[in-house]
């Protein structure tokens, strides 16, 4: 291992962007940030950064040796799965930790109307028996899992999805965060009966969350794809702040 620590850290996430920074002031911490490029104009991290994939497990373990990297930080989406799968083959076949860095998923509260599925081509079906016009944040990817549906969708993500759409539907392009009194004025306004969403946790987004359960509009809530057995994993920022720079978990307080 060199006397810096060459951390490379899967990133796209605010908590990946946050890791970044906080490295980036460690003397003894090389950190590089990879972005798989799937959005337009993606907010970068400080530090060094590469955009683009890797070309599977085999090309991160490539990569991995061309790049003399001593730890690997997975800060991808909760929902980024083939990401983390390449990540644990890569690392495993080169030798390389990995931890793998999720923020807390939701959890429902008193009022919600949580219908919890385990993919997108279940949510599908079950908003057929919700409502007729739903509202779809998922983001672009996996849009097409409603295409052949009956009813109206407003879909919001930050770029165009380039899949099948709705054939009724309005597309509108945001970015979080959002307030919770905007998300429920865009529920109201667009007579919202279902919501579908997949549990990817934190701050940004979780406002319509509470809109829903002010409006009183059911939510289909996507469940997260488990963590590869084996890995080690956390959900707190500064455990893995001394990860990357260590390479062991803090014992928790």
């Amino acid at each position: 291992m060199s006397a810096v620590r060459r951390v490379l850290v899967l990133g796209g996430t605010g908590e990946a962007r946050r890791l970044a920074a906080r490295l980036d002031g460690n003397p003894s911490v090389k950190a590089i940030s990879s972005l798989a490029g799937r959005v337009r104009e993606p907010v970068l991290p400080v530090g060094q950064v590469r955009v683009g994939g890797f070309g599977g497990v085999d090309g991160l373990a490539q990569w991995l040796r061309d790049n003399e990297i001593d730890a690997v930080v997975d800060a991808t989406h909760p929902f980024a799965a083939r990401i983390t799968a390449n990540a644990a083959a890569a690392t495993a076949r080169v030798g390389v930790p990995l931890l793998v860095s999720r923020r807390p998923a939701w959890a429902p509260e008193p009022g919600d109307d949580w219908h919890v599925v385990p993919d997108l081509a279940a949510a599908a079906q079950a908003v057929a028996g919700l409502g007729e016009r739903v509202f779809l944040t998922i983001g672009r990817q996996g849009v097409d899992a409603f295409a052949d549906g009956a009813g109206w969708f407003l879909i919001r993500a930050i770029d165009p999805p380039d899949v099948r759409m709705p054939e009724r539907a309005q597309l509108l392009l945001a970015r979080g965060p959002f307030t919770v009194d905007d998300e429920v004025t865009l529920l109201k306004d667009h007579r919202i009966d279902v919501v579908v969403t997949k549990n990817s946790g934190g701050a940004l987004t979780s406002a319509k969350l509470a809109a829903a359960r002010e409006v009183g509009v059911p939510v289909v809530m996507v469940a997260r794809t488990p963590i590869p057995e084996g890995i080690a994993s956390t959900s707190d920022l500064d455990a893995a702040v001394v990860w990357a720079a260590e390479g062991e978990l803090p014992l928790p307080n």
